[in-house]
């Protein structure tokens, strides 16, 4: 039979693994908010990049507006937390033509992510893009990279 000091030692480790079991059981900051207001801006940013790197008129970021809609790739699973996600944006600038593009993110824990276009997206382009001197550059809006706060 166990000692009284073990069986204390054991409750307390037991209740301590209990309370952090829990814990670690609540609602991810990772959601689909933070996801939508994190990409949208970071893709707005790099749109007014690109623009300029391949030789066209300038837009200023603000000027260019985005809506994000995402939601995690595997059926029945939660609707937050690290994973597979998909987002579709739809973005315009001062003409106020609509563009929309699908992107598959991957969301680490950390609230990182690495976004890639779907490849049936055909006016994106590919990993690189003609400038307008006809170098290939590479094509910022194909895969990038980005990180919001999960605290």
């Amino acid at each position: 039979m166990a000692s009284r000091t073990t069986r204390i030692a054991f409750r307390s480790a037991l209740a301590t693994a209990t309370v952090v079991a829990a814990f670690g059981c609540g609602s991810s900051p990772i959601t689909s908010a933070r996801i939508e207001a994190a990409i949208a801006p970071t893709f707005a940013n790099l749109v007014h990049v690109q623009l300029s790197r391949v030789g066209l008129a300038r837009v200023e970021a603000s000027d260019i507006k985005v809506t994000a809609s995402c939601h995690k790739l595997v059926p029945g699973s939660r609707t937050g937390g690290a994973g597979e996600w998909m987002c579709t944006l739809d973005w315009y600038g001062p003409n106020h033509m609509v563009l929309r593009d699908t992107y598959d993110l991957s969301v680490a824990t950390d609230g990182c992510y690495t976004a890639n276009v779907d490849a049936t997206e055909g006016h994106l382009g590919g990993p690189t893009v003609k400038a307008s001197d006809g170098k290939d550059v590479r094509n910022l809006l194909y895969t990038f990279e980005g990180c919001f706060d999960t605290t």
